[in-house]
């Protein structure tokens, strides 16, 4: 996969971040609460921390962290010229993800999840989480699928 694909398509996933995140304020303010589908309900949160917040008010910190983690990013994609493709999905989506994550927090001073699946118990997300854990999960699987037997 080429880096302007790869840069191309992380633009994207950022862009596609942000915009559900405005949506989701919006549709917020107009409606409390509201089941998207039947599983999914809308519910906005302000983290302050990472993913299942973890630390939790550490807002400097992982606005940092996200600063330089997207900076490498960038730079282990602009090195190659041609990257394979599991590879380069996975380093779009987790700069896309840590991107969106990371202007939220040096914008406002928190990340604005929405994403509730009920009736589980588990943390509100975003779509940029979605697409870091999409990137881990490409990275584990590419590894596995690359192990000699």
């Amino acid at each position: 996969m080429k880096s302007y694909k790869i840069i191309s398509l992380s633009f994207l996933v950022f862009l596609f971040d942000q915009i559900t995140k405005i949506l989701a304020i919006r549709i917020e303010t107009l409606t409390s609460n509201p089941t998207l589908i039947g599983f999914i309900k809308l519910n906005l949160v302000k983290n302050t921390g990472a993913a299942f917040s973890i630390l939790k008010n550490q807002t400097s910190l992982l606005s940092i962290i996200s600063l330089l983690v997207s900076v490498i990013l960038i730079i282990l994609i602009l090195q190659k010229s041609f990257h394979p493709l599991f590879q380069g999905l996975s380093f779009a989506f987790l700069l896309g993800g840590t991107i969106g994550n990371g202007l939220d927090r040096w914008r406002f001073g928190y990340v604005t999840d929405f994403i509730q699946l009920i009736p589980i118990n588990f943390p509100i997300f975003n779509f940029a989480d979605i697409s870091i854990n999409i990137a881990l999960f490409l990275i584990i699987f590419d590894r596995f699928r690359n192990r000699k037997l």
